[in-house]
């Protein structure tokens, strides 16, 4: 019986990816390591985000095999996408699998379980066996000498003519089994001049509706209370089914037609925050009072360069608005610091807008050039250590502004979901996360998946403490 172990990098949307290739693993009779040193296949499902997320796969692959040679290693996700030609010759690499033939992956293993070509490079399965009539070979951008060779262990191609939706609940991760995430969209239409997410997962598309339903209505059956939706662009959910669907109706739907406790919305588009979608937010404890809006620069200029689609002025509207229905809810941002030609009066632009506005936490990026896109082009680079000094500012300022945010709770009663114990935990304590996205420590032992409502004492660390005052429902099942 064959057992694979699947490495997972990036984001949920990929490790979403990698959800639906361990269920259809499953269902094919495999069996899931308890580590990946003692896997017969190892599929590692990787990012391209950055460049430093690139050299992870590769030290990754490189430890992998030096620990298990006899591991077949599949290499899959957005780099393998990206840049087959990168992976293809490292050791122990059997096989590069783009996003574009992820779903082909289970008949993969199934074939390198059953099937070797006596004499052929590392006993690899012939990529043409795999190809579909529509699939283009990914192969144009290889050196021409070196073609031969890694023709027979690549398989990507133009993920733009394809519709497969790959797409199972993440049940581990953050919550640890808690909280799972289900991803409902995949893909991005927009060209933002920094990102290369579009070329390697291709246009947007979207779970259908009845098929989200059915798969709330089970996670809920199986006793999860909280239920996190995700997507490359989550707000453009629906555009592109016939008939259209928008995003804040499929959230109606999965308030009337089913039975979840509570949804979180993982990240989305300021411009697809509309004032509707604020009072939906407000309407119920159903939905978590937590909004993530990428914001990148709140240079108008830099905005531009960046191909974002609003200005500064449009993003600090939703902000208002949000905080003028929900003077308590969560409010993060990405941003990434030293886009090529930031000056520092866009720096200093970027930081007194977060200084002005109620963030309650950032995800600070430095710029990292990816192949492709246009921003690798531009000459005007920012210097290393200029970039490194914007990047520690703007976390001083993060920290502050999450430390604000957890101080105003102080006194408050939050409603809190348990969480597994981690190794930050003692026996004392339980971890619990609000419906605004703040980590709470209560006092004594509990059972994962209750619901609290928890009165908040005071600060612990980046976290907050308190105690409960009424457990509202049992544990998971």
């Amino acid at each position: 019986m064959t057992t694979f172990f699947i490495q997972q990098f990036g984001c949920r949307a990929t490790q979403a990816d990698g959800a639906a290739i361990e269920r259809q693993l499953l269902d094919r009779g495999c069996t899931i390591a308890s580590e990946a040193f003692a896997a017969d296949i190892v599929v590692l499902n990787t990012c391209t985000v950055t460049a430093s997320a690139d050299s992870q796969a590769r030290d990754a692959i490189r430890k992998l095999h030096a620990a298990n040679p006899a591991a077949r290693l599949i290499v899959t996700g957005c780099y393998a996408q990206r840049a087959p030609e990168e992976i293809a010759p490292l050791p122990g690499v059997s096989w590069v699998v783009g996003n574009s033939h992820k779903p082909q992956i289970p008949q993969l293993i199934e074939s390198l379980s059953t099937t070797t070509v006596a004499g052929s490079p590392g006993n690899f399965f012939p990529v043409t066996a795999l190809h579909s009539e529509s699939a283009v070979p990914f192969h144009s951008f290889v050196e021409a000498q070196h073609a031969a060779p890694l023709l027979g262990k690549i398989l990507t191609g133009n993920i733009f003519d394809r519709t497969e939706f790959l797409s199972a609940p993440i049940l581990g991760g953050e919550g640890n089994h808690t909280r799972p995430t289900l991803k409902i969209q995949d893909g991005c239409d927009s060209r933002c001049s920094y990102c290369v997410i579009p070329f390697v997962r291709g246009k947007s598309r979207s779970l259908p509706p009845e098929t989200v339903l059915q798969e709330i209505r089970s996670l809920s059956d199986s006793g999860f209370r909280e239920i996190v939706l995700s997507g490359i662009n989550l707000g453009t959910y629906g555009r592109d089914l016939s008939p259209r669907v928008e995003f804040e109706s499929l959230l109606r739907r999965i308030l009337d037609e089913t039975s979840v406790e509570r949804l979180r919305i993982s990240s989305i588009e300021p411009l697809d925050v509309t004032q509707d979608l604020i009072d939906l937010f407000a309407s119920t404890d159903r939905i978590a009072q937590h909004f993530h809006m990428p914001l990148q620069s709140a240079s108008n200029r830099i905005l531009a360069a960046m191909h974002r689609w609003y200005r500064a002025e449009h993003y600090a509207r939703r902000v208002e608005l949000i905080h003028a229905r929900l003077s308590h809810a969560a409010i993060g941002a990405d941003v990434i610091t030293g886009f090529p030609g930031e000056s520092e009066e866009d720096h200093t632009a970027t930081m007194n807008f977060i200084k002005s506005l109620p963030f309650t936490y950032l995800h600070v990026f430095s710029f990292s050039k990816r192949p492709g896109t246009k921003a690798a082009t531009l000459s005007n680079q920012v210097p290393g250590h200029i970039l490194k000094r914007r990047a520690r500012e703007l976390r001083a300022l993060a920290e502050k502004k999450s430390s604000a945010f957890r101080q105003s709770q102080i006194g408050r009663t939050l409603r809190v979901l348990t969480l597994r114990p981690d190794d930050a935990s003692n026996a004392h304590t339980t971890p619990a996360l609000s419906t605004n996205f703040l980590r709470v420590w209560m006092e004594e032992s509990h059972p994962a998946n209750l619901w609290f409502d928890v009165l908040i004492s005071g600060e612990a660390g980046t976290a907050l403490a308190g105690k409960p005052i009424l457990s509202c429902s049992v544990s998971l099942r």
